[in-house]
């Protein structure tokens, strides 16, 4: 990895360049791999009413940076691969679209009752939930189909025409199609979707079927109005990305980055919008992966904070796990996706006093605008950078390499109000603001591995994002986890994880019948039509290698949940195939809840398949080359567990390989912090990270 680009006007005229795009709540970050593995990373403020305007600004910033005009850049460019918060906002802030629902007559509340559970299920007091769906919008439509694919109620045309008539009335913009059993027979929800768009030309379309093929109701019907809630803001926004890029010079693919880690065509993610809910985050993940395969350690521990949250996941033995049934701002997506825990505390938490008269921090941001009180952009609360601020972590005259200058004296006023509030004085204030955050942050990781069973002191924490190295250490202690990892270019990892994906397209078939598990004939034949059809839509994308996954969800007979069973390892072209997918099931549920019953019956309940097209690998990272040891940068006064102290200050791009910085002192780049507490012992690795050893490991 590097910094601006230092070569020849020649060679940079001959390089090819791959771009990955991270747009965060307060920074977009855009990084750039050339094509000999020289990395270059680019931020600019996000443009919440727009995000395609950040992005444009960030690859203007990133040309800059390469010493290039920005349509030179784009002409240059091999693919840009792209993480967006358009989905998660539309959610979080209920922007979608007017979304209508068609439904089997009798089923219109099934996405209001929820499965008859509540997110606090000991909370008397707890108001449900609204449905995403008015229900005066969830209209019936007279038609059944049995469990076993016979049609009970034919799809009765007047019960349809006069939904119809409904939507015309009520000027809808997106409409979801769920009936009962379609992931048997899915005839009558597409007879449907074709009435709909003959008479609503331009509205958003989506049966439940084409979006999750598979038992359980609720899950289905949530899943499929969450994808036609947020379908038509996610298509305008990509649309209007896909322009500017054209405008700029840009006429290369488009990916985006889905919540399983994979990337799509933009028209694919367009038609899957749901499935862009965990876009941003799942970046950060695809990194640690690609970090794990070069040498960093099997078991890590993400831990990414931005502007506004912190995304925390697990990387185990090099793989990233997955898991369905996910919950975004209260809404079930049941789309496979990477198992991320996010949380509203990030440098753009706002630190103020809680109902019970106690400090809090979050979930309330700043966000990009106004930002913290330090950004001199009208914020008049502080937030957790104010707090690193005003403590001396960061340098108020070079954040982001000094193209922002922080208002230190604003941020201590703001925190002397709120000091005030609290009885105590404004540097208490800030130290209780950045002690809260790290507690946050710490119960976050316990809720991604202690109450999963795994313990985080066998994990190496990988840091990232702007600011987590700032608070990755007392993190550690908080967790005893003594191996901290902080790359060269936290900032903008996530956008560099984004460009070591591989095009992803999951499938999913419902095969529950009267039992057991199929013969091996039934099998092959089962996933050989999931084969097929993957193939036949990823080969569509590009002409490059695929390749295929298998998994299954399976259950004991008398079990009510089933558990996801990898099948890689099971051979599948020769007799004995049931025996072996049955005891795949059993190994699996030893190794998640420590017993397996061998004589009880085994049922198959939804078959699996990840096609994946392997895109052309990353370059390796360009070598720096031999450089001496970074002096220190200067001395800064910052406050540690109440006390104040001279740290020395270390410049992160010039450190050399294998220099070691004892603790406490501070490592900053132009774009991130990095602050060693005492007894920290940090070695420069020459693959590009910072490696830190805390005391306790022998």
């Amino acid at each position: 990895m590097s910094g601006p680009d230092d070569r020849s006007d020649e060679a940079r005229q001959a390089m090819s360049y791959r771009i990955g795009v991270d747009v965060g709540g307060t920074f977009t970050d855009v990084v750039c791999v050339a094509a000999d593995g020289t990395t270059t990373l680019a931020k600019a403020a996000s443009t919440p009413a727009d995000q395609s305007e950040g992005v444009i600004a960030g690859l203007a910033v990133l040309a800059g940076r390469l010493g290039l005009a920005l349509p030179d850049l784009l002409a240059r460019t091999e693919r840009i691969v792209h993480g967006t918060t358009v989905a998660t906002n539309a959610l979080l802030e209920r922007k979608g679209a007017r979304v209508a629902m068609l439904t089997t007559e009798g089923h219109r509340d099934v996405i209001e009752m929820r499965e008859g559970l509540k997110p606090e299920r000991y909370d008397l007091r707890l108001p449900a939930a609204p449905a995403l769906v008015p229900r005066r919008l969830r209209l019936p439509v007279r038609e059944r189909i049995r469990p076993d694919g016979r049609v009970e109620v034919p799809l009765d045309r007047a019960s349809l025409d006069a939904a119809i008539a409904r939507l015309k009335a009520e000027k809808v913009e997106a409409v979801a199609i769920c009936f009962l059993h379609s992931w048997r027979d899915d005839s009558h929800e597409r007879a449907t979707a074709d009435a709909v768009r003959a008479a609503l030309p331009g509205v958003f379309v989506t049966t439940s079927a084409e979006v999750l093929p598979q038992i359980k109701e609720f899950e289905r019907f949530s899943t499929a109005c969450v994808n036609a809630y947020v379908g038509p803001v996610v298509s305008r926004y990509l649309a209007r990305l896909r322009g500017r890029l054209a405008e700029a010079g840009y006429g290369g693919p488009v990916f985006v980055i889905l919540s399983h880690g994979g990337v799509a065509p933009v028209e694919e993610a367009a038609r899957l919008a749901a499935g862009t809910a965990l876009s941003g985050p799942a970046g950060g993940v695809a990194a640690g992966v690609a970090l794990a395969q070069r040498g960093l350690g099997r078991d890590l521990i993400t831990f990414d904070v931005g502007g506004t949250s912190t995304d925390i996941a697990l990387v185990q033995d090099g793989e990233a796990t997955l898991g369905r049934g996910r919950t975004v701002a209260g809404e079930r997506i049941a789309l496979e996706s990477l198992d991320i825990v996010t949380l509203g505390a990030g440098g753009g938490s706002i630190g103020h006093v809680g109902a019970g008269g106690t400090l809090q921090v979050g979930p309330r941001s700043a966000g990009a605008v106004p930002g913290p009180v330090a950004y001199g952009q009208g914020g008049t609360e502080p937030a957790v950078t104010d707090a690193n601020l005003v403590l001396g972590y960061l340098d108020a005259d070079n954040f982001l390499g000094g193209a922002r200058t922080l208002d230190r004296d604003g941020a201590l006023v703001a925190f002397g109000r709120l000091g005030a509030a609290l009885g105590i004085d404004a540097m208490a204030a800030a130290e209780g603001v950045h002690r809260l955050a790290n507690v946050r942050m710490a119960d976050g990781i316990r809720v991604a591995t202690v109450r999963r069973g795994v313990d985080p002191r066998d994990f190496t924490l990988l840091a990232f994002g702007g600011a987590a190295g700032l608070h990755a250490s007392a993190v550690a202690r908080e967790l005893g986890v003594t191996r901290i990892a902080v790359p060269v270019f936290a900032a903008g990892l996530s956008a560099w994880g984004m460009l070591h994906t591989d095009l992803r397209y999951e499938m999913a078939r419902s095969e529950i019948g009267t039992g057991g598990v199929p013969d091996d004939a039934a099998l092959r034949t089962i996933w050989a039509g999931l084969e097929s059809e993957g193939r036949a839509r990823v080969g569509a994308w590009f002409g490059g290698t695929v390749e295929t996954k298998r998994a299954a969800d399976m259950r004991y007979g008398e079990q009510v949940f089933e558990i996801a069973v990898p099948l890689e390892a099971v051979a599948w072209d020769t007799p004995g195939l049931t025996q072996r997918v049955t005891d795949a099931f059993h190994a699996r549920h030893e190794s998640l809840f420590t017993y397996a019953l061998d004589g009880e019956e085994v049922v198959l309940v939804n078959a699996r398949l990840a096609v994946i097209g392997r895109l052309p690998p990353m370059p390796a990272p360009h070598a720096a080359g031999v450089r001496a040891p970074a002096a220190r940068l200067a001395t800064r006064r910052a406050r540690l567990d109440g006390a104040a102290a001279d740290l020395p200050v270390f410049d992160f791009a010039a450190l050399a390989d294998g220099q070691a910085i004892l603790g406490p002192a501070i490592v900053e780049s132009d774009t991130t912090t990095v602050l060693l507490l005492p007894g920290d012992r940090a070695e420069m690795d020459a693959r590009g990270w910072l490696s830190v050893t805390l005391p306790g490991e022998g």
